[in-house]
């Protein structure tokens, strides 16, 4: 019998949900208009206008780097600049696209806790020579929500960035690949972390929390989303089978499952760091707010866990574990038993025997 392997690589290694499956087969059925004019795409817009509580436009991607890098090209000009954290996706993670898709140039902040603050924001910007040619000008600011440490704005936070932002003239842009981990957590709604903060564009994720391949672009003020087609053309994203995207947002949307996912995987993660953080030799290096874990671990327990049937990925010094609305429980154990037994460190409940 082959043992199990359990995977803490990411979020988008595991299966898709059984409702989003059903949805992809009922938008199976029949015939349907192409590149996003059919009734899937329709319902989906109006659940994403439900779900905002406001009206909003959604168009269907397939990938969080082009639904990226899309809604950033709406937002700045080729001669502009997008402000981000240092550690932001789209400063680490996407191979220029936002610049390619744009033509602007990235500006990484530092920040504690992996996250932007007002008060260094405004100070940079007062800084980026508003009218001057000889410099790129400031147009759009980035807000990775959550963060790809793992840590998580809060709104008020997310409203002084946006207050300062649109004092300085820029749109705001937020990456929310792991929006629903953020919603789980904070207790909030959508529209408390995007539009009632000031938020212009927002990139949603589904594919992290149960979809398959299925991204939108939400767009909040309707004179920036009438360019949008036309850049998703121009780039080769549009969808010539939109629905099959489409309907899997609708009914992802359609209840609380998509939320009580991303709660089960921040869950899993909690229970991960505090069997780990109690190890001798282990640090956890930023707060464990949503499902991922970053942490340094002696050599001997990475050699252990190298050896054991676990995936997950090395970032330098540091490990990375990211666990899943379906992470097996057993995966967990067995990762902090792997790391306990290379440190020597006993079982809990279990006194050490010593020497006679």
């Amino acid at each position: 019998m082959t043992a199990p392997v359990y995977d803490f690589r990411s979020d988008n290694v595991g299966g898709a949900a059984p409702e989003l499956l059903e949805a992809l087969v009922t938008a199976n059925a029949g015939t349907a208009s192409p590149y996003g004019d059919d009734d899937h795409t329709r319902a989906m817009n109006a659940r994403f206008t439900a779900a905002f509580e406001r009206p909003v436009t959604a168009l269907p991607v397939s990938s969080g780097t082009g639904s990226n890098a899309v809604a950033l090209a709406a937002l700045a000009n080729p001669y502009g600049s997008i402000y981000c954290h240092e550690s932001a996706h789209i400063n680490v993670y996407e191979c220029g696209a936002p610049e390619f898709y744009t033509g602007a140039k990235l500006v990484a902040l530092p920040g504690r806790d992996y996250k932007l603050h007002a008060d260094e924001l405004d100070a940079a910007l007062s800084l980026a020579g508003r009218g001057n040619p000889t410099r790129v000008q400031p147009f759009a600011l980035n807000v990775t929500q959550p963060t790809d440490y793992g840590t998580l704005y809060r709104p008020a936070e997310i409203a002084a960035l946006c207050e300062i932002a649109h004092a300085h003239g820029l749109k705001v842009h937020m990456d929310g690949a792991r929006f629903a981990n953020a919603i789980a957590a904070l207790g909030c709604s959508p529209a408390d972390l995007t539009w009632r903060c000031g938020v212009d564009a927002l990139s949603f994720g589904a594919t992290k929390n149960g979809a398959m391949n299925a991204e939108a672009v939400v767009v909040f003020d309707p004179a920036l989303a009438a360019s949008i087609p036309f850049r998703m053309k121009r780039g080769g994203l549009v969808l010539s089978k939109a629905r099959y995207v489409s309907a899997q947002l609708d009914r992802y949307l359609a209840d609380d499952r998509w939320i009580e996912r991303a709660r089960r995987a921040n869950e899993h993660a909690a229970r991960l760091a505090a069997g780990l953080g109690a190890l001798p030799g282990v640090t956890i290096v930023a707060p464990v707010e949503i499902n991922m874990i970053f942490a340094r671990l002696p050599d001997a327990a990475v050699a252990a866990l190298d050896a054991g049937p676990l995936r997950y990925y090395k970032l330098g010094r540091e490990v990375r574990f990211v666990c899943r609305h379906d992470q097996e429980p057993e995966g967990i154990a067995a990762l902090v038993d792997t790391v306990r037994a290379a440190l020597g460190s006993p079982a809990p409940g279990r006194v050490p025997l010593r020497p006679g």
